[in-house]
């Protein structure tokens, strides 16, 4: 019998300054630092562990000087999200992009050290009523 999951503990993501990454994390996603993780912080090879505002979606920042960013993170959200989060990162100045992809609708932006970033909703026709008529 295949063992089972809980879900994701934390993404990896690779930054420039971890620090500044938390910053940004905080001013245009909410996501606060996890102060029971703050110890791995202090090694400089340690992460830097921040949470959203409901604490379940953990981002595991590692310090690097070269790396070539790969990551993409997917998060999801109901229609009515999809288009608050559209309006709200346009809001703080990214450059968003939107793609219709049949079944759903995902937003794409990147974060300061070019981390992918993705958010998908799977409410195709509610999106699509406000997307297709601006």
């Amino acid at each position: 019998m295949l063992p089972t999951l809980n879900g994701f503990d934390h993404i990896h993501l690779y930054v420039s300054d971890r620090e500044t990454a938390a910053d940004w994390y905080q001013r245009i996603m909410g996501f606060t630092t996890v102060e029971s993780l703050n110890l791995w912080a202090n090694d400089d090879q340690g992460p830097l562990t921040i949470a959203d505002p409901a604490g379940k979606i953990h981002l595991a920042l590692f310090k690097r000087d070269e790396f070539i960013p790969s990551t993409a993170i997917a998060f999801q959200a109901n229609g009515e999200q999809f288009l608050s989060w559209k309006a709200h990162l346009e809001e703080k100045g990214l450059t968003v992009r939107c793609a219709d992809h049949t079944l759903s609708w995902s937003i794409y932006f990147t974060d300061p050290d070019k981390n992918s970033h993705e958010i998908t909703t799977y409410d195709y026709d509610y999106v699509s009523k406000y997307l297709k008529s601006s």
